[in-house]
Formats: structure tokens, sequence, C-alpha cells
């Protein structure tokens, strides 16, 4: 734990975000009160509260060196991200919106949503939801995890192979991955929260600056949204979000707890969208077959990894652990709650197998 002028400099901006967010919560709420679902707005509120507390305790050590990680750290996430959103937004409006003023209307909410019709063709998303946009979607999820687990394994097995700890101004390969997933992280989570204030803009009449929104990022969304989803915060800011507090488990129950969320998720869908039949429980868009498939993939993939990050880990240990985690994601599925489970599966998941962990 280190609180310096870098560290808790992190801390502050995202405290601020998260009031910005909770205002436009606030406002979307009062807007489209049955379309926005304030409950997971005030979890994610608290989620960017939670990051910016927790950013000092990823440092274990307070000299020259660690310093000069956090400063960069810190000018990243605080200068650079910002800077580069800026950029953006003055380009469009200056090269881009002055020299083509039909982008205006072209680039509205009310064409966004013409977009969204298309890609459901005016079907009930509870009812024949097109699989291609699923995929668009947990791809669009997994996309962070892998960035995470490539950044770990780069930093821990690659680079400390190559460079001397005592070389690298005694920096060992699990700090230099704490500093890259976590300044990569935090600077992703705020690129994300600043497509959200633009994306969202349209509730502000006279400060609308959704055609600022490059044509390319907004079919994206057209294609990983669901229609509900407009009135919300993309989820991929949730799901990240929530990583943050997991982070300090064992890399390998974090890295299972991730794959559970992105893959075990993204299975249980996917298949119970293509080959679901049997609805459970009645009423419900979801299939046993979805259930199925998420148990199984996210079992799976938990053994995966604990054989790779894990191997002098005895089978039956491991073998309850990734059952426990596949379980919980089971548990929290048949539940059916209104709240994100990209904001519970990767939290109690993650505390479930860690449990499990230190006591069996």
């Amino acid at each position: 734990m280190i609180f310096n002028f870098f560290t808790l400099s992190i801390t502050l901006l995202f405290i601020v975000n998260a009031f910005a967010q909770l205002y436009y919560a606030i406002k979307l709420r009062k807007n489209f009160s049955e379309k926005h679902n304030i409950i997971n707005s005030v979890l994610v509120f608290l989620l960017w509260i939670l990051a910016g507390i927790l950013y000092p305790f990823f440092y274990i050590r307070d000299d020259v060196y660690t310093r000069w990680f956090q400063s960069l750290s810190m000018q990243i996430i605080c200068i650079y991200a910002p800077l580069l959103i800026l950029f953006i937004l003055f380009y469009q409006r200056r090269f881009v919106i002055k020299n083509n003023k039909e982008l205006i209307h072209e680039r509205s909410i009310e064409n966004f949503l013409e977009k969204m019709d298309s890609v459901y063709k005016g079907k009930s998303e509870n009812k024949n939801y097109p699989l291609i946009t699923d995929l668009h979607r947990k791809a669009f999820h997994l996309i962070p995890v892998v960035v995470i687990i490539f950044l770990w394994l780069f930093a821990v097995k690659i680079w400390d192979g190559i460079w001397d700890a005592d070389l690298f101004w005694g920096i060992t390969g699990e700090e230099y991955a704490i500093f890259l997933i976590v300044t990569v992280g935090y600077t992703g989570i705020l690129i994300f929260a600043a497509l959200d204030y633009v994306r969202l803009s349209y509730i502000f009449e006279s400060r609308n600056i959704y055609h600022l929104m490059p044509s390319s990022i907004s079919n994206i969304l057209a294609k990983t949204l669901k229609p509900n989803e407009i009135y919300e915060f993309t989820k991929p800011v949730a799901l990240v979000l929530s990583f943050v507090p997991i982070f300090f488990l064992p890399i390998s129950i974090f890295s299972a707890t991730a794959l559970i969320s992105t893959l075990g998720d993204g299975a249980a869908s996917i298949f119970g969208i293509r080959f679901g039949k049997k609805t459970f429980p009645k009423g419900s868009k979801k299939t046993i077959i979805g259930y199925l498939a998420g148990f199984l993939s996210s079992l799976g993939c938990s053994i995966i990894v604990f054989l790779i990050f894990e191997p002098f880990m005895p089978i039956i240990k491991l073998s309850i652990i990734s059952l426990s985690g596949a379980l919980t994601f089971l548990t929290i599925d048949l539940l059916n709650l209104k709240i994100d489970d990209n904001i519970t599966n990767p939290i109690f998941c993650g505390l479930i197998m860690f449990l499990v962990f230190l006591y069996i």
C-alpha cells in the first residue's frame, strides 16, 4: 500500500468519474425509468470508487524505481488517455463534421436505433435472439481477459526470463506484470467511460455530442449491444471494474474467474440460443442446454487454467476448486437476478474459489 501524489491522483480521478457516472445514471433513470436499471448503475458507481481506493494497494514497496513506474502509470491514465480522447473528439468536430455537416444527422441516436432494429429485425431480445450479435458481444467481452492473461505471461514467463531482476531496477516479473495490467486496465476503463459519456449524451438536448462518435465505433456498438443496453453503461466497464478486487487473488484463481465470466457466460448464451429448446424456469429465455454448456465450459477452462498456473497442485484440490467456480456460476445463472452478471460472476466466483483454495 503506497500513498503518494501518483497513486492518489488516480484514486481521485476514479472517484470523480464515479460521481459523473452516477449523475448520468440519475438522468437516465429520470428519462427512461422503465428501461434503465438503476441498481446496476449504483453498483457500477461503487465499483468505480472501489477501483480508485484499491489502486495504491497494488504496490507493495516504496522506492525510487517503484515511484518511476507509478509516475509513468499516472501519466498514461490521468494525462495521455484523456488527451487521446479529447484529440479524437476535436478531430471529429474540426475535420470530420465540419467538412460534412450531414454526418450530424447521420450519426444521430435515431439512426443508431434504426441500425439496432436492422440487427434485431424487429424481434424481441427474449425470443429469436440473433446468434451473430451474441457472438460479437461475447468476443468483445473476452478481449480484456485475453489481454490481461497475455500481459501476465509476457511479464512473468518471457520478460523475467530475459531480464535479471537486479538489472531491471530490482523489479520482478510479477511486479512488472502488475504494472502493465493495472495501467492498461485502468486506462481501458477510462476510455470505455468516455465512450459512454459521448454515447449517452443524447439525454442532454442542448449538449448532445453523440455525432462526435466515430462511425466505426457506432457500428461496433450496434452489433454488440442489446436493445435495452442503449440506456445503460456498456457492459465491459462493469466487467473490468469487477476484475479489480479479484486481481489481488492468486493469478490462477483470477484467470479462472475471468474465463468463467467470459467463456462460461458466452457458452451458456450461445449454445442456449443455437441449440436450446426447453427453457427453465418456465417463461424464462434461458435454456437447460445453455445452463449445461455454461457449467461444463466453466469447469473445463478452470481446470486448464489451474493446470497451467498451478502445475504442482494435487488433482483432487484442483478439481474441487474448479467445480466450486462452475457451480457458483451455474447458481448465479439459475437465480436470474436483475443484477448484471458481469458484476456478480467475477466477484462471487472469485470469492468462492479463493475460500475453497484456502481451506481445502
